[in-house]
């Protein structure tokens, strides 16, 4: 197994290798020191790039910005829209192209995602499955109406990206500006599947929509990328341009919209009462203020209500600088609201759930919105958009500039389980946690998920440690991430791939690089250094295009501390840590005194003869011997005693300097997993006190497998424990201790997971009680 999770690391080792053989060097001289620089792995260093992981002089990201026109059709499920694209050519380069994702196109039939996806036959299936899974395809993607800059252009659509050819070359420095109609059917979310689509209440006949890719948006040309045209499959989220966006919905008079800017024509779109509402909302910093009432949600709900409700309105929302655009709508929501200052600035924390989602989300969402946007500010950059906002809907997670769509919804009866209330908490500030990254620390989800959720999912479980210090978070401390790291190496691939190459999505995006931050935060480095550095990157590359490189540069440059070695073996291996503690010897230090030196010879003499198992036997069977019955086989040697200090050496103890008491401890460690780690020792002595010894990193530098080390100590250690406080993903702790861990604990009552006790209803137990 060991050698099968070597295998990123050993393909790396030999290209290094392979490259210096056609160069005319000996293989054998090349280094494959796990504690190399990154110089292979990482990209030069450049006038957009620099070494130290900042922009350069020379950084630039291009533009798109959107005016845009849309319509929601609520009985055919249908979006129409039109937008003109302004955007700006910040390169040095001119292009005579441009490209333009098309999202939704991975919903047609025949789209290269669902032409890709495999399987086996199942083991059972009804002729209605069959139907539904094989057969009735959801007609989806965008339906291309036009696209023009007053004289139609031309273009090419390759299954979700489209080309457009332009009349004349766009010059670096230049503007181009261009119009694009389109429309397409909403996917339900809950049949079709997907990050947005729309909610059905089949017995009320209402619908709660939350949209997103909903328009073609400009792909990113990079400095680093060119044109980021990978297609979209729908594991690799999204890479788009920053811009300011103008966007007019035109839905259902009944609905109310929640939405990516600032609502512009509230007097347009809100009662009196409801803005009445939303004004002492702005002045509310302790508890949420309702806007939208539930008795007012309840009512729009009611058949009658619906059938008066045959108009339309249109709400019109403002966005500047932002990287995307949002939306949701319903007549079923109620929305509340509480403000919140960061660095003098008062946003607004909002929150729209339908009644369902009661009574934990008048409860909880906004007041979860708020300490997110709190926390993440402090530990990040400062939050600078004017709102944010938590959705509900069911069984979701998904994150936009200012809105994000999360599920956690209690049972029909108003009751909860833990699992739910947590779970909901969770989600909350997971996306709303994404409004810094990648919405401000703008990272290319199409290639690297990591970047944003293993990032998002660190400062998140800061943020709920934060709300509770007891809180129960699924990621972030290193032992919970343990299962995964010793999984076996065919069900892992190193954090660094490919958004759609990913094995076991979740821990390797999320979980992995959450985890390995916390162990630089807590082990490698320190909290002071670590956030100070990790906050220089986020202040670096807010509102820009980072790489990983810019990352690893600048934890490196803002801490003064080498972490290459950490970089190459957590992000770009599947190696995982297990330290061993493979021998223990203990030594007493020389004592100067001339009895205790005579006494501690003669115990060792008498010990070891005491201890040879022929001895015994021996007295018992070949007694007596032939000195025992012949006096002339003795001399002065058979009798003397040969353990007192002679003169001579009591003469040379009596010059020494007296010296310290104590002991030399030396342990024997070895490196089993591959993962260059910290070692952390725990000594507890026979007084029952402890002592806990840090060595860094570097303690492996000229030995990677194992190593001695000798370790002086006051007191005798009757115990010795590697880790002790499992904060570095050790995947044996069996291995750990000296003497050797023996106590297992059994459980009498069957095995539970902990997900299915929260998932029972102790509320609805005690309420019936």
């Amino acid at each position: 197994m060991k050698m099968m999770r070597s295998f990123f690391s050993l393909a790396a080792a030999t290209v290094l290798a392979s490259t210096a053989w056609a160069q005319g060097v000996p293989t054998d001289r090349i280094s494959t020191s796990k504690f190399r620089q990154l110089e292979q792995e990482l990209p030069t260093p450049n006038s957009y790039r620099t070494a130290s992981g900042a922009p350069g002089h020379a950084y630039y990201q291009n533009k798109a910005s959107y005016d845009m026109q849309i319509s929601l059709d609520e009985r055919s499920h249908r979006i129409d829209g039109s937008e003109w694209i302004t955007y700006v050519n910040n390169s040095p380069d001119d292009l005579s192209y441009v490209w333009v994702q098309l999202d939704q196109n991975m919903r047609k039939p025949g789209s290269m995602t669902d032409l890709k996806n495999t399987g086996e036959l199942p083991k059972s299936i009804t002729p209605e499955q069959v139907q539904a899974r094989y057969i009735d395809q959801f007609e989806g993607g965008f339906v291309i109406d036009g696209v023009s800059n007053g004289q139609p252009l031309a273009y090419t659509i390759v299954n979700t990206m489209m080309r457009v050819d332009l009349p004349t070359t766009l010059k670096a420095g230049g503007t181009l500006k261009f119009k694009i109609e389109w429309h397409y059917t909403i996917n339900n979310r809950l049949t079709d599947g997907g990050r947005s689509g729309y909610e059905l209440f089949p017995e009320e006949e209402n619908t709660l929509y939350t949209i997103a890719q909903f328009f073609p948006r400009m792909a990113v040309y990079g400095d680093n990328v060119g044109w980021q045209h990978k297609q979209f499959l729908g594991q690799g989220e999204f890479t788009v341009p920053f811009g300011d966006y103008k966007v007019a919905i035109n839905v259902p008079e009944d609905h109310v919209v929640a939405s990516t800017g600032v609502l512009l024509n509230e007097s347009a779109v809100l009662t009196s009462a409801q803005r009445q509402r939303l004004a002492q909302a702005r002045k509310s910093f302790d508890n949420p203020v309702i806007i939208v009432t539930e008795e007012e949600a309840r009512a729009a709900e009611l058949p009658e209500a619906k059938a008066e409700a045959t108009g339309r309105k249109t709400w019109i929302f403002k966005a500047d600088n932002v990287r995307d655009f949002a939306f949701a709508t319903s007549r079923k929501f109620i929305w509340d609201a509480m403000a919140v200052t960061i660095d003098g600035k008062v946003i607004l924390a909002e929150s729209f759930y339908p009644k369902e989602g009661n009574p934990l989300w008048e409860q909880y969402s906004t007041r979860v919105v708020a300490h997110t946007i709190r926390s993440y500010s402090k530990h990040t950059v400062n939050y600078a958009y004017p709102r944010a906002i938590s959705v509900h809907t069911k069984d979701i997670g998904m994150e936009y500039p200012m809105i994000c769509f999360n599920g956690g919804r209690p049972d029909a009866d108003g009751t909860y389980s833990e699992g739910t209330k947590h779970g909901m908490i969770s989600v909350i500030i997971h996306e709303v946690g994404h409004n810094f990254f990648p919405m401000i620390i703008n990272s290319d989800e199409r290639q690297w998920t990591w970047m944003d959720e293993g990032l998002n999912t660190f400062v998140q479980y800061l943020a709920e440690q934060e709300w509770d210090v007891n809180y129960p978070s699924r990621r972030g401390p290193a032992y919970k991430m343990v299962d995964y790291m010793r999984s076996p190496a065919m069900n892992m691939v190193p954090i660094m791939t490919n958004s759609e190459s990913i094995l076991q999505f979740g821990n390797n995006a999320y979980g992995k690089p959450a985890t390995a931050l916390n162990i630089l935060r807590e082990t490698v480095m320190g909290r002071e250094l670590f956030d100070y550095a990790f906050k220089t990157y986020c202040e670096r590359w807010a509102y820009k295009h980072p790489a990983p490189a810019d990352l690893f540069r600048t934890m490196e440059d803002a801490s003064g501390v080498d972490l290459d070695w950490f970089w190459r073996g957590w992000f770009y291996t599947t190696e995982y840590v297990d330290q061993s503690l493979d021998k223990v010897r203990i030594a007493q230090v020389p004592t100067l005194d001339p009895a205790t030196l005579e006494a501690q010879r003669r115990f060792q003499g008498t010990e070891e003869t005491a201890r040879h198992i022929g001895q015994g036997r021996n007295e018992a069977s070949l007694r007596p011997t032939v000195v025992d019955q012949t006096p002339a086989a003795s001399d002065f040697y058979n009798s003397y005693d040969r353990y007192p200090l002679s003169a001579s050496d009591k003469s040379t103890l009596a010059a020494l300097q007296p010296g310290p008491e104590g002991y030399l401890h030396e342990l024997s460690i070895s490196n089993r997993g591959g993962l260059i780690m910290p070692v952390v020792i725990e000594f507890t002595f026979e007084d029952g006190s402890s002592e806990v010894v840090r060595y860094p990193a570097e303690i492996w530098i000229k030995h990677e497998d194992a190593f001695v080390k000798t370790v002086y100590l006051p007191k005798k250690a009757v115990k010795i424990q590697l880790d002790p406080f499992l904060e570095l993903a050790d995947t044996d702790v069996y291995n750990n201790a000296w003497p050797a861990q023996v106590d297992v604990h059994l459980e009498a009552l069957p095995e539970r997971s902990r997900w299915e006790s929260w998932r029972s209803n102790p509320m609805r137990d005690a309420q019936r009680n």
